[in-house]
């Protein structure tokens, strides 16, 4: 397995590489957000991948803002649960009004692009892409559409699960934007912590990996998750 990362944009959302061994010929590009596509066609020429398909896990703009062009660039299609749809288009709704103004005001009037080939998500799918199986679980609560994309075994003998803004080291996505619900993300990250195993490779979408057990034991917001 070869997982490649860097932050994007002011806010430094990671941006994945994914593949089933480096120079594997193809693979999967997760979150590529603002100011990616230079950084993220260095590495693909670098490591010779091409992209196959980008994985979004939520729509919220530091996340989603360069997949149109990565998907036109390859000719690729873009992966996003239908409930974020709306947000690659008008990434104001998912914002409160300050943080949209400000967006506004940092960015100008940006007129972002649905992706051609754009396919909807629901949860539950298995998405065969690059030689790889990814399972693919809503987990809302950051925004209506998150999920995770989950890899039965990554780099060593765990699994490997890109959580989006859902899960972060020490700490997890945050609820007070339109469409952020509190308890659905506590009962997401219930299910999350149950399902997977204490070793498995947290990629967040913020900071750095850690691994379900380790957030477990250490993140002060699982304390009331059964089971730690």
């Amino acid at each position: 397995m070869f997982i490649s990362a860097f932050p994007a944009g002011p806010l430094a959302a990671n941006c994945y590489i994914v593949a089933a061994e480096d120079r594997a010929a193809e693979c999967v590009v997760v979150d590529p957000g603002q100011d990616a596509a230079e950084r993220l066609s260095s590495l693909l020429v670098q490591h010779d991948l091409v992209p196959s398909a980008v994985l979004l896990t939520h729509g919220h703009f530091d996340h989603i803002w360069s997949a149109a062009d990565v998907a036109r660039a390859h000719s690729v299609p873009v992966y996003v649960h239908g409930a974020d749809r709306p947000l690659l288009t008008d990434p104001a709704k998912g914002l409160d009004p300050a943080l949209a103004s400000q967006l506004s005001a940092l960015l100008g009037q940006a007129n972002l692009e649905e992706p051609a080939d754009l396919r909807e998500l629901s949860g539950g799918e298995t998405l065969a892409l690059a030689g790889l199986e990814l399972s693919v679980e809503h987990v809302p609560g950051h925004t209506p559409g998150s999920v995770c994309y989950g890899l039965a075994s990554g780099t060593g003998d765990e699994p490997v699960l890109f959580t989006g803004d859902l899960l972060f080291a020490g700490s997890i996505g945050r609820t007070d934007f339109p469409g952020g619900d509190h308890a659905e993300i506590m009962r997401s990250l219930e299910r999350v912590c149950r399902d997977w195993p204490d070793g498995t490779d947290v990629r967040p979408g913020h900071g750095p990996q850690t691994t379900i057990g380790r957030e477990r034991a250490t993140n002060p917001f699982l304390g009331d998750i059964p089971g730690r």
